[in-house]
């Protein structure tokens, strides 16, 4: 007779009586192609922080939760002056002389070869700013290992070694293939103890945890600590889907949420990285925001989706192709863009000088749009020029004002300009005060705000907004569309009509 959960008499099922299956073949195989990365970095007093662990960054291993500075704080002590003859000039050059010499700090963390030439990888801040980099094998052979490339914006580095020995290499596999509660293991060097195996199931996927323009990150429950950074995420066919990158702790240790770069992200950006030294990404060449429920009604879209276009750089990729600010950009390249966060991923991952279809919502109505993709980096390269704020001014008269929805507005002189460093180059209408508990200041529109466009409409003065937001209101809309202008970034902001 079984006793199961079901009651007394119930046969327990079989799957529940086998367990969780091994994981020593796998073990055995992979830990062969998993290394420790050790990287000394040249420090004075009050040194940078480690390389390994900076702060909002883990798990790599430095002294305590990320990162601390060195001793005596950035910059060191200060040591005062004194005129020759004082009393005090013969024990301060002693404390001079007694200063420590700059002296090396070493981080830890982990990687995997790649290539049987000796490519390996690892996390970007793992070996940031590191003066040497120092690879272990698994059989203790310690090389010395040069950067190839790194790319901060998804913390991944590429890193060469040499030896005369054949090097075991792991093979990618698809993250995209991966399920929620599929079974995934670790490997990696957890403080400093090196070769650490710990397995557990994938928790969730495309996670934005704020680090980067990219963030699409694998969740997981598998034990992932300082140290572990840059070692991989093995599926159970011993193929690598994920590079343990950071994990979500208030203790420094593991309490279950390690975050991995998913292979299919970090797969393309490393072979760029190994043909050309850094990563080729495509360019657009537009500043977005995401579509809020209370801007979709503003829009008339069915539901909150998209990326809302705030600026379209002047000379790029979307200006050329017929892109305007206020566009949704509901589809690229064949690919939904339910949510804004996907389509620098999407725009990125597009061969620079391929065109792509483009579809966007204007005035209600879906467009396709062709877009010949530019290259980023380049165009980070010629972004050289700034724009001055005014700070000359005539002296004249206060302007005159107008109240609506809480806001206080003035029209736009050389006075107001100088008032709130507005420049030349910003049209429109300025907030000059936002009363509190007002509809205004629950979106936090702010006094020096500039409201250049009402309900996708251009604005010269203070009527012009108020008209435009009678008309919202004869509409039937609960929120007037707003884009405004605080310190020359744009921004859509929904402004409800009542409350």
């Amino acid at each position: 007779m079984f006793i199961g959960a079901a009651g007394l008499g119930s046969p327990v099922p079989a799957s529940a009586q086998s367990g969780p299956p091994g994981f020593a073949d796998l073990a055995e195989e992979q830990i062969k192609t998993v290394v420790n990365i050790s990287t000394t970095q040249t420090r004075g007093q009050g040194g940078p922080t480690l390389p390994g662990a900076p702060p909002g960054r883990g798990p790599g291993q430095g002294p305590g939760p990320g990162g601390p500075r060195g001793p005596g704080g950035p910059g060191g002590p200060d040591v005062p002056e004194f005129p020759p003859g004082s009393p005090f000039e013969e024990f301060f050059r002693q404390f001079r002389e007694q200063q420590p010499s700059p002296r090396p700090v070493t981080a830890l963390g982990s990687g995997f070869i790649i290539d049987s030439s000796g490519l390996v990888v690892t996390n970007n801040h793992v070996v940031a700013d590191a003066d040497q980099i120092q690879v272990t094998l698994h059989d203790d052979t310690v090389l010395d290992a040069e950067l190839v490339g790194n790319d901060p914006l998804t913390d991944l580095a590429l890193l060469r070694i040499k030896t005369d020995k054949p090097l075991p290499a792991a093979r990618w596999g698809d993250s995209n293939k991966m399920r929620i509660g599929d079974w995934v293991m670790a490997i990696g060097n957890p403080f400093g103890l090196g070769g650490t195996v710990t397995t557990g199931i994938l928790s969730a996927r495309a996670r934005d945890i704020n680090q980067g323009p990219y963030d699409e990150f694998l969740q997981t429950d598998a034990s992932i600590n300082r140290g572990n950074s840059g070692g991989p995420l093995f599926n159970m066919a011993g193929e690598v889907i994920g590079i343990n990158t950071a994990i979500f702790s208030p203790t420094g240790g593991s309490i279950g949420i390690g975050f991995a770069v998913p292979s299919s992200l970090a797969s393309p950006v490393l072979d760029q990285i190994r043909d050309h030294g850094k990563p080729r990404r495509g360019w657009l060449g537009v500043q977005i925001q995401g579509v809020t429920p209370e801007i979709a009604e503003s829009l008339q879209l069915p539901e909150p989706r998209g990326a809302l276009v705030t600026t379209v750089t002047g000379g790029g990729p979307a200006e050329k192709a017929g892109i305007k600010q206020g566009d949704v950009i509901l589809k690229f390249n064949g690919q939904d863009v339910d949510a804004m966060r996907q389509l620098p991923r999407l725009v990125a991952d597009t061969p620079i000088g391929q065109q792509a279809d483009v579809v966007i919502q204007r005035a209600g109505e879906n467009q396709t749009i062709k877009v010949t993709v530019g290259d980023m980096d380049a165009a980070q390269q010629a972004a050289a020029t700034t724009n001055e704020p005014t700070t000359g001014g005539d002296g004249g008269n206060a302007p005159e004002t107008t109240e609506t929805l809480g806001m206080t507005l003035a029209p736009l002189d050389a006075t107001v300009r100088q008032a709130f460093s507005i420049p030349d180059t910003v049209e429109g209408v300025v907030v000059t005060d936002s009363a509190q508990d007002s509809p205004a200041a629950g979106q936090g529109i702010a006094p020096g705000d500039v409201i250049v466009e009402v309900g996708q409409e251009p604005v010269k003065s203070p009527d012009d907004v108020t008209s435009r937001i009678d008309k919202a209101r004869e509409a039937g809309r609960k929120n007037v569309l707003m884009l405004l202008s605080r310190g020359g970034e744009l921004r859509f902001v929904p402004l409800p009509l009542e409350g």
